[in-house]
Order: C-alpha cells, then structure tokens, then sequence
C-alpha cells in the first residue's frame, strides 16, 4: 500500500523536489545558475501554494479571489471606502468591461453598492458595503493566521532580513519589468 507524503496531492504524479528539478534542468541547460534557479523556484512554489491556500479561504467565506481584490482595492482607498469603476479597473489592470461583470456580479452578492455619484448624474460610485467590509476583515483574519504559521520558524532578524531581501529581489522585478504589476484581462 503506498504511503502519502505530507502536503502532497492525494493523488497523480509527485512534483519532483527542487534539487531533482534543478538536476534536470543543468541537466538539459548547461549554463543555469543552481543558486538562482533554487531561489526562484522555490518562490514559485511558495507563491502558487500560498494562492492555493488563499483560495481555499476565500471560498470558505463565499468570495472569490477576483472579488477579494476589489474589496481589497476599496478598503486601502480608505474612508469612506468609495471609488469610480473606471479608477477601480485601473487600479486592478482590468478593462472597463471586465470591472463592471466583477463589478454587477458583487452588487448582487451584498458587498458593494453601485450608485450615481450625487454630485455628478453621470459618474457612478462604487462603495464597499458592511457586508464587504466584514468579509475582508474575516478574511484577513485567516490570511494573519495562515501567514504566521508559515512564517513561524522564522524570528526576529530572520523576518527583517528575508522581507529586506525579498523587497530588494521586488524593487529588480518591478524596475526591469514596470508594466507588470496587472492585468490587461479579466483571467477568471
């Protein structure tokens, strides 16, 4: 009888380690830098099992990935958490069409409101409901939870120094490559 291994599918074929994809890689291309190769690798990793983590917990809370954004994207607007569609798809790299579906879809579910601006008939307002302020908050307290198991054998001057890191690995990625903070489309 097979034996799983903790935190892998239950099911299909094993991801190969890191040292057995890294072997291959050099493997089939001489000129890779193992050192490198380890380092993003593994970011790729954490970052697509940390989004499958989030996910999970967004659907726990009956919110997707997408409308987490948008509330996201509403709270960090600050009070009185209010925004137009065409500022929240800019902010969001969406287009216009692809923000007023998200957009439709969440005034339907009680987490945003969608009303003219009073001021200009014209101008609608999209605002964050308590409902949507409750969610977020609930789903922060999940991520905060999530977060410091995951970084739980890492203290103090490890915390700084990997975040400082990280930061630095950031600062590169968004100077060479600046057009790559969003999305053109809606990739739901």
């Amino acid at each position: 009888m097979p034996t799983e291994t903790p935190g892998a599918p239950a099911s299909g074929p094993q991801e190969p380690s890191l040292d057995e994809q890294i072997a291959a890689y050099q493997r089939e291309y001489g000129d890779l830098d193992p050192q490198v190769e380890k380092v993003v690798s593994a970011l790729g990793r954490l970052n697509r099992r940390m989004n499958v983590a989030y996910g999970r917990q967004l659907a726990d809370l009956g919110i997707s990935n997408a409308e987490w954004e948008v509330l996201k994207t509403l709270v960090l607007s600050g009070e009185p958490y209010r925004l137009g569609p065409g500022e929240l798809a800019k902010r969001l790299g969406l287009t216009p069409a692809a923000m007023t579906h998200r957009i439709d879809r969440m005034a339907s579910e009680g987490l945003v409101t969608r009303d003219r601006d009073e001021s200009n008939r014209v101008r609608v307002i999209v605002e964050l409901t308590d409902e949507g302020r409750t969610r977020w908050l609930e789903a922060m307290r999940m991520a905060t939870t999530f977060e410091e198991d995951l970084l739980q054998d890492l203290v103090g001057e490890d915390r700084a120094l990997l975040g400082e890191m990280l930061i630095r690995v950031l600062r590169r990625v968004e100077h060479d490559q600046p057009d790559a903070g969003g999305r053109l489309t809606d990739l739901e």
